[in-house]
C-alpha cells in the first residue's frame, strides 16, 4: 500500500500525494469516459500527469516529464476553487482537443518562418507601459458573451457519425488545419486569405544590409526576386538587391547606432540601416503572397472597381431536400395547473408555507439564507401594496397598473429579487430587471438609461444593501447615471414597507396577454433592447419548461446562472445524486424566444445521442458536410435536445426573405410558439422583422398561417427532431463571403499560450467594416509581466493559428493593459464598448500589429497603360484647350486720371529695365514718400524703422562704396546677403545692384538652432559661388562664436562684412550693366522636393515681374501695401524689396517670426493704416486662425477692422488649402472682412509668380473634381458633395504677359480639356536656369527651354514641375472676356505612383489628419513602394498606438491604398519651410537615418 506501479519501474510516494494523484487520475477518466477527450489524449495526459510526480527514469520517453507543470497541491487547488467560485475565470473556452489541434497547426509553421519587422517604440512608451503602470489586477467575475477564460468545452469526439442522418451530405473537400468548437452556441466559418500563414515567423530586428538605391523617384520593383549573383547579398534566405558600389559608399560614414550598418539614399544622404532593414523585410515578407496575383489593365472608364471575390466552383453547396416545419409533442393539459403564476404563488404560499422556496448558498456551499414559499407570498403582497399606495399621493400616484419600473438587485441577493418580481406581478406592474450601476459610466450604461427612458421608467427597486453600495455625491444622494431618466429609489425590505390592512388583497387574475416583464438585451453594436413578455407567454413557458424537464413537487432545482435574465430567470439544471453523463441536459435559449429547446431527461442507464463532426469548411459556406475527427478543422458539436412542448421550429436563410433552408443547410432557427416574447417595446418596425415572420417554401407559399419568432441562433435540425446550435446571429462575422463566429476565434487564439500571456482569458473578437468587406480584429489583455519580446512572438502565433485553423487573417490584433477594457456588470468585457472605443482611437493599446496585406483582397485593380499605346494622339490639335494669352495691358488705359506729362513719364518708366537706373529715374519724384515701413515693436506694434527714397538711394551708394574699398570687388561677383527680415536687407540689395555685383538673399542662422540651420546657410554660400559675405554686426558675432564654429569653422568663409558703420563716401561711379539679360540677382530655396535650388534672375525678367504685379494690383504711388512674408526667396522677396521701388508705394514690412509672439501685429497694423492689399503666407494665416480664434470679440472691441481690405493673397508654390482659406476668412468675417478679399498665388522655380489676384478680376472659382479620375490623370467635374469630390481653388489671375498650357510630362504633347497635365509657361519674366557650382546647368535645361511634340513647336516653354489643367469659366473679367481659370493639383516630383496610378500627398494628408483630434499634422511619402506615414501627436504618447489603425483604416476606405509603415511623432518633428510647406524629401532622409526618435513606428504586414 503506497505503491503505484508504473510498468518498466517502481516507484514511490508519500500518502498526501498519492490521494492527490488517485483524485487526479479518477478526474482523468470522468472526462475519457465523458468524451471530453480521445483516448490518445488520455494516454498523453494520463503520462504527463504521472511524470509531474516522479523523476525521469532511465530507458523512459524523453517526452514524459518535460512539461514544466506544477504539481497542484491543496493548498494551491483550494485557491483554485475559490477563485471559480467568485467567478473570475470562464471556462468556457478551454478545450484540450482544440488546444491540441492549434499547437499541431503552430508546429507547421516552424518550418516555414519568415522575417517580420517588430513595431519600434520609444523607450518612454515601453517604461510608461510596464509593470508598475498597470492597474492591479480585480476580483470582477466572468460573465457570458464575453472572451474570458478558456474553460470546460462542450465539444466532444469519438461519437457516432453524421452519415445515417443526413442521406444527402455530400464530403467536402478536406481542409489542411483543424479546430473544435468551443461552445455549442458557437459558429463557424472561415475565408481564405493569403499571406497571414508567412505573417510572423521570428522576430526581426536582425537583418541588415547595405543597399543603394540610384533614384528616389523610381523605387525597386519589390513584386519580383532578383536573380543577379553578382549584386545580390543573401541574408537568412531573403535576397536583397545591391548596387555597384553600394558597400564603399557605406564605408565613407561613421556609424551612429552600434552595430547598426549604413546606407544611403539616392541622393547620397547617409542613412542607418536599422529602419530601412525593417522595411526590406516587411518588402520581402510582402513578395511571397498566397494569393494568386490579381489581373492587371487599365481602367478607361474611370470607375475603381473594387475586386470581387469570384465564389469557388469547388465549394460545397447545399443540396439536401427542402426541410419541413417540426413540430414539438403537444402540451399536456393538467386540471389542477393554476391559471396564472400569481395564482399559483398564492396556492403554495398558503398550501405549504414552510415549505423552502429559495436557498441562498455562499461560496463554500453553505446555506445563508433560506425563503420559503410563506414568505415570498407575504413580502410580495406587501411591495405590491406600496408600490400602489406608498409611492405619489392617492389623487396622484407615482406607480399604477401597466407602468414600468426597475428591478435593480445585485447576483448575491436572489431572494430580494424574488420578493420585487412577484410584487410587480401582484401589483400588476410590469418589470425590468437591469443590472446594478457600480460607477455613473458605466459601459453601456447610456443605452440601458435609454431602455428604461423608453419604458417610462421612474421608479426603481432595489434591497438595502444595493441601496447603500451605488455611488453617492458629497450631499449623499445617488447621482443621476450616464443616460438615465431620473428615478425614484425604492427599497423593497420589510422593514421599510408599510403593512398592508387586512382587508386588502391583491387582484390576481388569469393570465392573459397583458405585459409581465421586459428582459434587456444587449445588441451586436451596442444597443439596448425591451424584450416583452406576456403573461400567458410567461405561464405557458413555465408549462413547457415542468413537462420538458418532468418537475414535480418537492424536487430541487440548483440555479447557478444569472437569476435575472435568461434560463436563470426561467429554470435551472437538473441535479440528482451523481453527475451522469444522462442528467446533463442542455438547452439552447434566447430572450425573443425564451427557451428554443432543451434535451429531455433521459431514463437510467440510456445511452446519450451522439455528437457530430463537421466540416469547418462546409460550415463556413453555410453547408453540413460530415467530416473525420482526425481533421483539425473541424466543429464537433453536441445537440440540445429537441422542439419544446406546443411549439413548431424551422430553419431559415439568415439574410433576405425567410425561405426555408434545405436539409443540410445552416440557417437561422425560427419557432412558432405562445411561449416566446411578443415585441420589442417601443419598436413596431424591428418588431415586425423579429417577431412576426412568415417563411416560405421554395414556391414562396407561407409554411404556417402563424408568425414565427426569430430566435438569433444559427443551426440545423438533425435526425430524430434533435436541434444543433451553431453559433449566434451576434457573433457572426462574414469575411470574403464566409462565415466566422467570434467564439471559435476565441478559442483559438486562448489555445495559444494561455497562461503565459494573457490575462485572465480577457480576449474581445469582432469585425470593423473597412472597404466594402468586414475584417476581424482581436483585442487581449496581456499580463503585466510580459514583455515586448513576448508580446510581439505571442501575436505572431496567434496570427498563425488562426490562419491555420480557420483560413482567414486578422485584420488587427492589438494588446491593452490588464483591467483596461470596458466591463459589463457581472465582471465581463463589453463587447461594443471596445470596439467602439477601437474605432473613436481611445482604447490605448501597448501593442499593435496590422496585417492589411494579407487581409484586403478586394482592392481595385491595378492600373496599366497599354504598352505602345500613347493616349495623347487620340487627342487632335484642334480639340487641345486654347492657350491662354494674357497681353499687358496699355498703361494709358490704367492710368486715365494721370496728365500728359505723367502719360509721358509712365511710359518712360515702362522702358526702363535696369532697377538701378529706374530707382534714380524716381528719387526726385518719391523724394520724401516713405517706401518702407518696418514694424518690429511686439507690444502694440508700432513703427520700428522707415526709410524714405532718398535715405535708402543714401545708404544704398555707401553699401557700394564698401563693397569698391573694403571688399575689392569686381563687376558681377556674388555677394551673399545675410541679415534678419529688415530694412537694412534691402538696403545691401540696392547697393549690390549700384556697384555691379549679384545679390544672393539669405536667411540667417537661428541662434537656438544654430548647428542644424548654419550648415544650410554655408551651403548656399559655397553653391551660389559668393565670395564676400554681407551681414549685420550681431550675426558676424554668431558666426564667429564657440557653438558656430563647432558646426562651421570659421576660417571656410569668404570675407565676412558688418553693414552697421558704414563708409560717409560715396562711390565714384554707379554701375551700368551693358545687357539686360545680364543678371540681377539669385534666388535660392528649397523646393517642398527638398531640392535645394538656386534660379538666375536677369535685369529683363526681373523688370518684367515688376511690371506684372504692378497691372495685376494697380499699385499707384498713394496705396499702402502690407507685406507679411519671409525676404529671402520667391515673390516673398520681389514684393519685399523689388515692387514697392518700381511702382512707388508703400509697403509696410511686418516679419512673421513676430507674430509667434503677437499674432495680432498683421491684422492689427492692416487696420491701422487702412491697406487694402495685403500679401501673406499660409504659415502666417495659420498662425492667426489659431491664436486669434478666440480673441475676435476683444479685437473687435479694440477698433480692429479690415472691412478695407480688398486683396488678401497667399504666397505659396502649391494648391490652395481650401480649409484654411475658408476657415480665415469665417473666423474674421465679424471683422469685416470680406471673403471674396482672401485668395491665393501659384508661382514656382522657374516662374517666381503666374498666377496673382488682382483688383479687377472676377472672384477665385471652386470646382470639384472626381478624386479617382484624377489618379488616372483624367479631369471630371462632379457636384458638391459627390462621393469621392475633391474641391479644388483657382489659384489667382494669371499675371500679364503669362501663357500658359498644359502639357504631357512624359510625350510633351498638348493635353485636351478633360486631361491632367504638367503646367508650362511662357513669360517675359521666367526665369534664366538653374544656378548651380557644378556647372549642369545643362541637366535641367529642359525645365526652361521645352517645346511641344506636335501643336505649336516654335514657342519655348518653361516646364512648373506642377500638375494642374485650366478651365474657361462662364465669368468674366474687365475687358469683358471670359474668364480662364488655372487649377492646381500637385508636385510632379511629389506625386507617388502607386498601384499604377498617380496620388498626392496632400489628397491622404488630408484624409489622415481628420482622423483623430490628436493628430495635429501628417505627412506622407513612399519608399521601396511602401507608403509611409508620419504623423504627429498631440497629447500623451499612450495614444499613439491608436492612430495605426485609424490611419490604415482610412486610406484604404478613402484611397484604396494599404499603408506599410505608421510612424508616429513629436509635434515639429515635420520640416516645414518658410512658406508653411511640407518637406518630405527631408522628413524621409530622417526617417531612413532613424533621426525622427519616433514614439512608435508599426509596420503593417
Amino acid at each position: 500500500c503506497g505503491t503505484v506501479f508504473l510498468p518498466g519501474f517502481p516507484l514511490k510516494l508519500k500518502p498526501s500525494a498519492k490521494n492527490q494523484l488517485k483524485k487526479k487520475k479518477k478526474k482523468l477518466f470522468v472526462s475519457l469516459v465523458l468524451c471530453d477527450i480521445t483516448q490518445k489524449g488520455y494516454e498523453k495526459k494520463r503520462t504527463k500527469l504521472i511524470g509531474a510526480y516522479f523523476p525521469q527514469a532511465p530507458g523512459m520517453d524523453p517526452s514524459i516529464g518535460q512539461e514544466r507543470r506544477t504539481p497542484v497541491t491543496p493548498s494551491s487547488s483550494s485557491r483554485y476553487h475559490r477563485r471559480r467560485s467568485s467567478g473570475s475565470r470562464d471556462e468556457r473556452y478551454r478545450s484540450d482537443v482544440h488546444t491540441e489541434a492549434v499547437q499541431a497547426a503552430l508546429a507547421k509553421h516552424k518550418e516555414r518562418k519568415m522575417a517580420v519587422p517588430m513595431p519600434s517604440k520609444r523607450r518612454s512608451l515601453v517604461v510608461q507601459t510596464s509593470m508598475d503602470a498597470y492597474t492591479p489586477p480585480d476580483t470582477s467575475s466572468g460573465s457570458e458573451g464575453e472572451g474570458q477564460g478558456y474553460g470546460t468545452s462542450s465539444s466532444r469526439e469519438g461519437s457516432i457519425s453524421m452519415e445515417h442522418w443526413i442521406g444527402r451530405a455530400i464530403h467536402g473537400t478536406s481542409s489542411t488545419t483543424t479546430t473544435t468548437s468551443s461552445t455549442a452556441s458557437s459558429s463557424s466559418s472561415s475565408t481564405r486569405s493569403g499571406g497571414s500563414g508567412a505573417a510572423a515567423g521570428r522576430l526581426a530586428d536582425v537583418l541588415a544590409q547595405h543597399v543603394h538605391i540610384s533614384n528616389h523617384s523610381a523605387p525597386p520593383d519589390v513584386t519580383g526576386y532578383t536573380n543577379n549573383t553578382s549584386n545580390t547579398t543573401a541574408t537568412d534566405g531573403i535576397q536583397v538587391e545591391r548596387a555597384p558600389g553600394a558597400g564603399t559608399a557605406a564605408q565613407r560614414q561613421t556609424p551612429k547606432y552600434g552595430n547598426a550598418e549604413l546606407m544611403e539614399t539616392g541622393d547620397g544622404v547617409p542613412v542607418s540601416s536599422r529602419v530601412s532593414a525593417k522595411i526590406q523585410q516587411l518588402v520581402n515578407t510582402l513578395k511571397r503572397p498566397k494569393r494568386p496575383p490579381l489581373r492587371e489593365f487599365f481602367v478607361d472608364d474611370f470607375e475603381e472597381l473594387l475586386e470581387v471575390q469570384q465564389p469557388d466552383p469547388n465549394q460545397p453547396k447545399a443540396e439536401g431536400a427542402q426541410m419541413v416545419v417540426m413540430r414539438g409533442e403537444q402540451l399536456g393539459v393538467v386540471t389542477n395547473w393554476p391559471p396564472s403564476l400569481e395564482a399559483a404563488l398564492q396556492r403554495w404560499g398558503t398550501i405549504s408555507p414552510k415549505a423552502p422556496c429559495l436557498t441562498t448558498m455562499d461560496t463554500n456551499g453553505k446555506p445563508l439564507y433560506v425563503l420559503t414559499y410563506g414568505k415570498l407570498w407575504s413580502r410580495s403582497v406587501k411591495v405590491a401594496y406600496n408600490l400602489l399606495h406608498k409611492l405619489g399621493t392617492k389623487q396622484e400616484p407615482l406607480v399604477r397598473p401597466g407602468d414600468r419600473v426597475a428591478l435593480v438587485f445585485p447576483n448575491n441577493d436572489p431572494a430580494a429579487f424574488m420578493t420585487a418580481f412577484y410584487g410587480c406581478l401582484l401589483a400588476e406592474v410590469v418589470p425590468v430587471p437591469i443590472e446594478v450601476p457600480l460607477t455613473r459610466k458605466d459601459a453601456g450604461s447610456q443605452q440601458i438609461g435609454f431602455l428604461l427612458g423608453s419604458c417610462g421608467v421612474t421608479v426603481a427597486l432595489t434591497s438595502d444593501a444595493c441601496h447603500k453600495g451605488l455611488p453617492k455625491s458629497p450631499t449623499g444622494e445617488i447621482p443621476q447615471f450616464k443616460g438615465w431618466p431620473k428615478v425614484l429609489w425604492f427599497v423593497t425590505e420589510s422593514k421599510h414597507l408599510s403593512k398592508p390592512p387586512r382587508d386588502w388583497f391583491p387582484h390576481i387574475k388569469d393570465a392573459n396577454q397583458d405585459n409581465a416583464y421586459i428582459e434587456y438585451k444587449t445588441c451586436k453594436d451596442g444597443s439596448v433592447l425591451g424584450v416583452t413578455v406576456m403573461r400567458i407567454a410567461m405561464l405557458t413557458h413555465c408549462q413547457a419548461i415542468t413537462q420538458s424537464c418532468s418537475y414535480t413537487e418537492a424536487e430541487t432545482i440548483v440555479n447557478v446562472l444569472d437569476f435575472k435574465k435568461d434560463v436563470g430567470l426561467w429554470h435551472a439544471v437538473l441535479t440528482t445524486k451523481g453527475l451522469r453523463p444522462e442528467v446533463i441536459c442542455p438547452c439552447a435559449s434566447s430572450p425573443e424566444a425564451l427557451t428554443v429547446a432543451i434535451r429531455r431527461p433521459l431514463e437510467e442507464g440510456t445511452t446519450p445521442p451522439g455528437r457530430g463532426i463537421l466540416s469547418m469548411q462546409g460550415l463556413s459556406h453555410g453547408v453540413i458536410r460530415v467530416d473525420s475527427e482526425e481533421k483539425l478543422s473541424v466543429l464537433t458539436l453536441q445537440d440540445v435536445g429537441s422542439v419544446m412542448p406546443g411549439g413548431m421550429m424551422c430553419v431559415v436563410k439568415p439574410e433576405g426573405v425567410p425561405q426555408l433552408c434545405k436539409t443540410d443547410e445552416i440557417g437561422e432557427l425560427c419557432v412558432c410558439t405562445v411561449a416566446t416574447g411578443s415585441s420589442y417595446y417601443g419598436l413596431a418596425g424591428m418588431t415586425k422583422n423579429t417577431f412576426e415572420v412568415f417563411p416560405v417554401s421554395n414556391s414562396g407559399v407561407p409554411v404556417s398561417e402563424f408568425p414565427f419568432t426569430r430566435t438569433g441562433l444559427l443551426g440545423f435540425i438533425g435526425p430524430a427532431g434533435l436541434i444543433f446550435v451553431a453559433g449566434k446571429m451576434d457573433g457572426l462575422m462574414v469575411v470574403g463571403g464566409r462565415r466566422h463566429n467570434a467564439d471559435d476565434i476565441v478559442a483559438t487564439a486562448l489555445a495559444v499560450e494561455p497562461m503565459k500571456f494573457v490575462y485572465r482569458g480577457r480576449i474581445a473578437v469582432f469585425s470593423i467594416t473597412v472597404l466594402h468587406d468586414e475584417r476581424i480584429v482581436v483585442v487581449a489583455e496581456q499580463r503585466p509581466d510580459s514583455t515586448e519580446e513576448d508580446s510581439f512572438q505571442w501575436m505572431s502565433r496567434v496570427l498563425q493559428a488562426i490562419d491555420s485553423i480557420h483560413q482567414v487573417g486578422v485584420y488587427c490584433l492589438a494588446l491593452v493593459p490588464s483591467n483596461t477594457l470596458p466591463k459589463t456588470p457581472l465582471g465581463g468585457i463589453h463587447l461594443s464598448e471596445t470596439k467602439q472605443l477601437f474605432l473613436e482611437g481611445a482604447l490605448h493599446p501597448c501593442n499593435v500589429l496590422m496585417c492589411p496585406h494579407t487581409c484586403v483582397t478586394n482592392l481595385p485593380k491595378p492600373r496599366q497603360k497599354q504598352p505602345g499605346t500613347n493616349v495623347l494622339m487620340n487627342v487632335g490639335v484642334d480639340s487641345v484647350f486654347e492657350v491662354w494669352d494674357h497681353h499687358i495691358k496699355q498703361p494709358q488705359v490704367k492710368y486715365v486720371s494721370l496728365t500728359t506729362g505723367n502719360m509721358y513719364l509712365r511710359a518712360f518708366i515702362q522702358e526702363m529695365i535696369f532697377l538701378s537706373h529706374l530707382f534714380l529715374f524716381l528719387i526726385p519724384f518719391l523724394l520724401f514718400i516713405f517706401l518702407l515701413v518696418l514694424l518690429r515693436d511686439r507690444s502694440c506694434g508700432t513703427i520700428a524703422s522707415s526709410l524714405t527714397c532718398v535715405q535708402l538711394h543714401k545708404r544704398a551708394e555707401k553699401i557700394a562704396a564698401m563693397l569698391g574699398e573694403r571688399g575689392h570687388l569686381q563687376d558681377g561677383d556674388h555677394v551673399a546677403l545675410v541679415y534678419p527680415p529688415g530694412i537694412d536687407l534691402i538696403v545691401a540689395f540696392y547697393g549690390c545692384l549700384y556697384a555691379g555685383c549679384v545679390p544672393i538673399t539669405v536667411r540667417p542662422p537661428h541662434p537656438q538652432n544654430i548647428a542644424t540651420t548654419l550648415p544650410t546657410v554655408k551651403m548656399i554660400v559655397e553653391v551660389s559661388r559668393s565670395v564676400c559675405v554681407m551681414t549685420t554686426q550681431l550675426i558676424s558675432k554668431l558666426l564667429r562664436s564657440k557653438e558656430a564654429c563647432t558646426a562651421v569653422d570659421f576660417r571656410t568663409w569668404p570675407p565676412v562684412m558688418d553693414t552697421d558703420d558704414l563708409p560717409k563716401k560715396k562711390p565714384p561711379l554707379l554701375y551700368k550693366p551693358s545687357n539686360s539679360d545680364t543678371l540681377a540677382y539669385l534666388d535660392f530655396s528649397v523646393s517642398t522636393t527638398g531640392m535645394l535650388a538656386g534660379v538666375k534672375m536677369s535685369h529683363t525678367a526681373t523688370s518684367a515681374f515688376c511690371r506684372s504685379i504692378k497691372l495685376q494690383c494697380e499699385l499707384y504711388p498713394s496705396r499702402e501695401v502690407a507685406i507679411c512674408l519671409d525676404p529671402y526667396c520667391g515673390l516673398g522677396f520681389v514684393l519685399w524689396c523689388l515692387c514697392s521701388v518700381y511702382s512707388g508705394h508703400q509697403s509696410i514690412l511686418i516679419p512673421p517670426s513676430e507674430l509667434e509672439v503677437n499674432p495680432a501685429l498683421w491684422l492689427s497694423a492692416v487696420s491701422q493704416y487702412k491697406v487694402r492689399d495685403t500679401f501673406c503666407s499660409y504659415s502666417v494665416m495659420e498662425l492667426c486662425t489659431k491664436g486669434l480664434g478666440l480673441q475676435t470679440d476683444s479685437l473687435k472691441s479694440r477698433g480692429l477692422d479690415l472691412s478695407r481690405v480688398r486683396t488678401c493673397v497667399v504666397v505659396a508654390e502649391e494648391r490652395p488649402r481650401i480649409a484654411l482659406t475658408q476657415s480665415f476668412s469665417k473666423l474674421f468675417k465679424d471683422l469685416g472682412l470680406h471673403p471674396r478679399a482672401v485668395s491665393t498665388s501659384f508661382g514656382c522655380r522657374v516662374n517666381l509668380a503666374i498666377c496673382l489676384q488682382g483688383t479687377s478680376g472676377p472672384d477665385p472659382t471652386t470646382v470639384y473634381v472626381d478624386m479617382r479620375a484624377l489618379r488616372h490623370d483624367r479631369v471630371r467635374l462632379v457636384e458638391r458633395g459627390s462621393p469621392h469630390s475633391l474641391p479644388l481653388m483657382e489659384s489667382g489671375k494669371i499675371l500679364p504677359g503669362v501663357r500658359i498650357i498644359i502639357a504631357n510630362p512624359e510625350t510633351k504633347g498638348p493635353m485636351g480639356e478633360s486631361h491632367l497635365g504638367e503646367i508650362w509657361v511662357h513669360s517675359g519674366h521666367n526665369a534664366s536656369g538653374y544656378f548651380t557650382v557644378y556647372g549642369d546647368e545643362a541637366l535641367q535645361s529642359d525645365h526652361f527651354n521645352s517645346r511641344l511634340s506636335f501643336g505649336d513647336t516654335q514657342t519655348v516653354w518653361a516646364r512648373t514641375g506642377y500638375l494642374g489643367f485650366l478651365r474657361r469659366t462662364e465669368l468674366t473679367d474687365a475687358s469683358g472676356e471670359r474668364h480662364d481659370a488655372l487649377y492646381v493639383v500637385g508636385a510632379l516630383e511629389e506625386a507617388m505612383e502607386l498601384r499604377g496610378m498617380r496620388y498626392h500627398p496632400i489628397d491622404i494628408e488630408t484624409s489622415v489628419i481628420r482622423t483623430h483630434k490628436s493628430i495635429t499634422e501628417c505627412a506622407v511619402f513612399t519608399w521601396t513602394n511602401l507608403l509611409v506615414v508620419v504623423v504627429e501627436l498631440d497629447g500623451s504618447e499612450q495614444e499613439a498606438l491608436d492612430l495605426v489603425p485609424l490611419v490604415t483604416n482610412v486610406v484604404l476606405e478613402e484611397h484604396y491604398l494599404i499603408v506599410g509603415v505608421v510612424v508616429v511623432v513629436d509635434i515639429g518633428v515635420i520640416p516645414i519651410n518658410s512658406r508653411g510647406e511640407k518637406q518630405r524629401m527631408h522628413l524621409r532622409d530622417g526617417f531612413l537615418a532613424d533621426q525622427l526618435d519616433p514614439i512608435y513606428v508599426a509596420y503593417n504586414m
